[in-house]
Parts: structure tokens; C-alpha cells; sequence
């Protein structure tokens, strides 16, 4: 897989990370912390897949990054 791949598939994988936890939050009150979202991401993963090797931070930094920029339209 390359860089270009993780990251596309990184991000497909938060939005819809993002988009279950947010309207759950929304439908029953309840506040959401960013490591709620990484941690959905997370167990979504196959066991093998590969970590990033662009010296961008772990994958849950990554992760919690493109968060970020989901959540605040950046």
C-alpha cells in the first residue's frame, strides 16, 4: 500500500468513524472525546495493516489529526 493509499483509506475510515460516533453524540447527548474516534478507527484495522513510515507521527496521530480536519471543515 502506498502513502498516498493509507491515507486515502485512513481518511474514508475516519469520516465514517466521524460520522457514527458524532451522530450518535448528537441523538443521545452525550460529548465525544477525539481518542473515542482514533479508538473506532483502530479496531477497524486488519491486524496487519501498516503503520506510516512518512515520520508523520504514530498512526493514532495521523488518525487524530485528519480528525481534526473533518471536525473543523479544514
Amino acid at each position: 500500500m502506498t502513502v498516498e493509499q493509507l491515507l486515502d483509506d485512513l481518511i474514508s475510515r475516519t469520516q465514517a468513524a466521524v460520522a457514527t460516533i458524532a451522530g450518535i453524540s448528537g441523538d443521545i447527548q452525550l460529548h465525544f472525546e477525539m481518542r473515542d474516534i482514533v479508538d473506532t478507527v483502530e479496531r477497524g484495522l486488519p491486524d496487519d495493516y501498516p503503520m506510516p513510515d512518512t515520520g508523520a507521527g504514530t498512526r493514532r496521530q495521523m488518525i487524530e489529526r485528519i480528525a481534526v480536519h473533518i471536525l473543523t471543515g479544514e
